[in-house]
């Protein structure tokens, strides 16, 4: 079967971008290998510059540019992570460089692109609606389209990262790897399945949006809603992209919010390392189905860490009450004094930190006596946080723990 990218035209790549872009580290994650039960590897693609693999492609498909069109310019639609990569690079290249991004982008990303020298264009809510604007704008201007994911060039660029992947692990029996319009799992398959044949290749995207699926059952994908996922919210896969998967990937597993909200804080608490959504996909994918991975030898490519800090902030939050190191109780109290003191004597005995208190005595729909306290507490772990919620109850109240 002919297919858009051969691994000679990866390995060329790999020629071309070497001098340019980070020879990221691949490294064996003991913690999480214990933890579930494989010999796990990390691929640190968020430890590029702009912080994602996308540096490659983009790279790539800028130093094929002729004289001609590297004068006009180039133009491109993007989430955050290529729109970055292709305005960092095209910058260092003096090429000039305008960025067509969804109204909705996190605010870190368009500042990113911005910073480095790209003309930032906010248009529609979603990547197609970008992608119709910076249509226009190429007709109008004459520049050159600079395709996230769709392109041979793009493609072959992503797909060096499996070539580093097998330098650093050869023994590697599964890749699981991010997918939303399917450039960078395209340019891996095509590599590490001429490296290492029987290497099983996984692709890993939301439920939210499984265009890649869909697009190889020959369906129109349901998209919806919003997902902390958002480099991989793709609505419609690529065409080049989708050839390669059908010939070359096992499988696209989907995984929650829940599972990527997760795998985010699992990277940063274990490894110390921050991912946006996108980027922790290939872990969330290891959390959501344990047993279909015990036992092999694992690359993950954690892709990107461009994360909005107060998404990430409400993250590390979300995953604490998850733990259940931050509990929140609704307690019945007599309306008199002293009432609000005797419970946080008792959290505090035993070293609780108290982070909230509500104190509602005028509500209507409570007795004339008595008042409704909600408060949220940290312990030390899910047992400490138990122990100080039967403390309570040992006081001779009775609260409610809330779960929301």
């Amino acid at each position: 079967m002919s297919l858009p990218v051969s691994v000679d035209d990866v390995r060329a790549a790999a020629d071309r971008i070497a001098d340019h872009v980070a020879l990221t580290p691949c490294l064996h994650a003991r913690t999480l290998s214990e933890l579930f039960g494989v010999r796990l590897y990390l691929k640190f693609e968020n430890l590029q510059f702009t912080a994602s693999f996308k540096e490659r492609g983009a790279l790539n498909r800028l130093l094929l540019l002729d004289a001609r069109e590297r004068a006009r310019g180039v133009c491109t639609m993007s989430a955050g992570n290529h729109g970055q990569a292709l305005a960092y690079h095209a910058h260092r290249l003096g090429i000039p460089a305008t960025i067509v991004m969804p109204s909705n982008t996190p605010f870190v990303k368009i500042e990113q692109t911005r910073s480095h020298g790209a003309e930032v264009v906010l248009h529609g809510e979603t990547l197609a609606e970008a992608a119709e604007r910076a249509q226009q704008i190429i007709a109008a201007r004459e520049l050159c389209f600079v395709p996230p994911y769709d392109d041979p060039a793009v493609i072959a660029g992503q797909g060096t990262v499996a070539l580093e992947m097998l330098a650093a692990a050869p023994d590697l029996e599964v890749l699981l790897v991010p997918v939303g319009g399917g450039g960078l799992i395209a340019g891996m398959a095509v590599a590490a399945s001429a490296l290492a044949p029987g290497i099983r290749i996984i692709g890993v995207q939301s439920e939210s949006y499984p265009s890649m699926p869909a697009a190889l059952r020959g369906d129109e994908p349901v998209c919806r809603g919003g997902t902390i996922a958002e480099g991989i919210a793709v609505k419609t896969a690529g065409r080049l992209t989708r050839e390669v998967v059908r010939a070359l990937v096992e499988d696209i597993q989907l995984v929650s919010e829940s599972d990527l909200e997760r795998a985010i804080a699992l990277l940063l608490n274990v490894e110390k390392t921050v991912t946006e959504g996108a980027g922790a996909a290939a872990l969330a994918a290891l959390l959501a189905s344990p047993e279909r991975y015990r036992g092999r030898t694992i690359g993950l490519v954690l892709t990107g860490g461009n994360i909005d800090p107060r998404l990430l902030a409400s993250v590390i939050m979300r995953e604490l009450v998850r733990e259940q190191r931050i509990v929140t109780l609704r307690i019945p109290i007599a309306d008199q004094p002293g009432a609000l003191a005797r419970v946080t004597q008792v959290v505090a005995a035993l070293g609780g930190n108290i982070l909230d208190v509500s104190h509602r005595r005028l509500s209507p729909t409570l007795p004339a006596k008595s008042a409704a306290l909600e408060l949220s507490f940290e312990g030390r772990d899910a047992q400490h946080a138990a122990s100080i919620v039967a403390a309570v109850r040992a006081a001779g109240l009775e609260p409610v723990v809330q779960s929301d």
